[in-house]
């Protein structure tokens, strides 16, 4: 499952990056997952130790050591030092440094570069294994390698802890994917991404999604048996914008008390009406045989006439006879007022309306990018989910677009993202075209031009009512909407991350 990279909620190994990262590395055992904790982080990244483990694991470079000594500090990791123990090692065993010495290079390590003090200990350390005979080119690249740390690198212990929450998450999102996708709606907020992505995960792992009802739900998700099969998700009151727990406990509570319709739960549970019309617009009431369209006219019906309890029947007729001209709400304004309500929807995905729309401008799905060749011409579209920017990467973007059918993830270079930078940051539906990048079943569009389509979700949810435009469920790591700051800018003079 890892090798594929579904790790969709899997503690750690979720990001954008180390989902790239984990087919490359395949993991077969935990040590491989202690070393993926670790290798996804500035330290080695800055200090070019990824592509060189990577060659050395795939068999494309020799591993060789100069020593016996550095065989036994870098032998688990083929040569190339991944941890702030190996470093201290390192300068123990073959730069002569003194316990203490290295104990202060640790402190130098895990101090950020921009107030650290690593670079001085690069003449001792190169010296001193010159010194011991090894080659001043070796001294030099493996001091290098290690300074990268004070850009923020793993003790392996630290790692070492980080994967066994992997493991133990990734074993069970594999056998009880619907436990697990509770828990993590239940968790909210937490994580990478939004519940909106998680209900689609857990629907492509066969788990059955079933939606708020006034009847069936509680305040959090909850799991509901289903004969011979393994359990359904429910989702709660809690995935609906506005609502109070305190209320929905008073639902709760008058339950099995007799209300059959909208009037009965507004009188028996003493819900406020703008609580009603949030549970209507979820399409909460369909276990009371109505739809969306039907319950919030129930719902204003309760603003017409506040009704006392003995007279909620005959409003119901008078809502009834009423509501028989109500057209059906057709099936795109259904998808829309569902994100609007509570951020996704079970009945289908935005893009699937828009498909034939999308496709006469030769956009293709997520599922025909993934087969493309490398370096082949491309259009894709999505929902954008994610907007990141690694202190790493030296300015560039990394966009994830959402379709009916997956995700499609975009690069986006410093100069592309200068030109274009009002819609990359203001596009709720992006169009990027350019070039297929492609290692393994890793795939990427490197973005030439992009183009904000967001007009198609206006004239999908148009239904002559003045409802606010519709947002996509943005991911917490989205650096656009939830701007978070580089640590290193908490520091005295840092300075924003953007």
């Amino acid at each position: 499952m890892l090798c594929r990279a579904d790790s969709i909620g899997v503690f750690q190994v979720e990001s954008r990056a180390q989902m790239t990262m984990l087919p490359r590395l395949r993991p077969r055992d935990f040590y491989d997952l202690v070393v993926e904790v670790a290798i996804v982080r500035p330290g080695p990244i800055q200090g070019d130790m990824v592509h060189p483990y990577l060659r050395r694991r795939a068999g494309k470079e020799p591993v060789h050591f100069p020593s016996p000594e550095l065989e036994a500090v870098l032998g688990k990791t083929l040569g190339v030092p991944l941890f702030q123990e190996q470093a201290m090692r390192i300068a123990i065993v073959a730069a002569g440094f003194t316990p203490s010495e290295a104990d202060q290079l640790r402190r130098a390590m895990a101090t950020f570069r921009r107030t650290g003090t690593i670079h001085g200990f690069e003449a001792k350390m190169i010296e001193g294994m010159v010194a011991r005979g090894y080659d001043r080119d070796f001294a030099s690249r493996c001091f290098k390698q290690i300074e990268g740390f004070g850009e923020y690198g793993f003790p392996e212990s630290h790692a070492a802890s980080f994967a066994l929450l992997v493991y133990v998450s990734a074993w069970l999102k594999c056998h009880y994917p619907a436990a697990f996708a509770c828990a993590l709606l239940n968790s909210q907020p937490m994580g990478f991404y939004a519940p909106a992505q998680l209900v689609r995960d857990a629907a492509e792992h066969g788990v059955e999604v079933r939606p708020v009802d006034v009847g069936h739900s509680h305040w959090d998700n909850t799991l509901e048996d289903r004969p011979d099969q393994g359990p359904a998700l429910r989702l709660g009151f809690r995935q609906v914008k506005g609502l109070r727990e305190e209320e929905m406990t008073r639902l709760l509570d008058s339950r099995g008390a007799g209300w059959d319709d909208v009037a009965g739960l507004h009188a028996r549970a003493g819900l406020r009406i703008a609580t009603i019309e949030r549970l209507a617009r979820a399409d909460a009431f369909r276990s009371l045989g109505l739809d969306r369209r039907r319950a919030l006219w129930e719902a204003k019906a309760l603003e017409r006439a506040p009704l006392p309890l003995f007279e909620h029947a005959d409003a119901r007729l008078a809502a009834d006879g009423s509501g028989e001209l109500l057209p059906e709400m057709p099936a795109g304004q259904q998808v829309i007022e569902d994100y609007r309500a509570l951020r996704l929807s079970l009945k289908a995905h935005p893009l699937s309306f828009l498909r034939r729309a999308l496709g006469e401008t030769g956009v293709v799905t997520a599922t025909v990018l993934a087969e493309l060749p490398a370096r082949k011409r491309v259009k894709v579209a999505g929902l954008v989910l994610v907007r990141q920017r690694p202190g790493s990467a030296q300015g560039v973007i990394f966009a994830t677009l959402e379709d009916e059918t997956g995700v499609a993830n975009v690069i986006i270079r410093p100069p592309v993202f200068e030109q274009y930078r009002r819609i990359v940051l203001g596009a709720r539906l992006l169009q990027a075209e350019g070039r297929v990048e492609r290692e393994g079943i890793v795939v990427h569009v490197l973005a030439e031009r992009l183009v904000d389509r967001s007009d198609l979700l206006e004239r999908l949810a148009e239904s002559g009512t003045a409802s606010p435009p519709l947002e996509p469920p943005v991911a917490p790591a989205d650096v656009v909407k939830h701007p978070m700051s580089d640590p290193r800018t908490a520091l005295p003079g840092g300075r924003n991350f953007r």
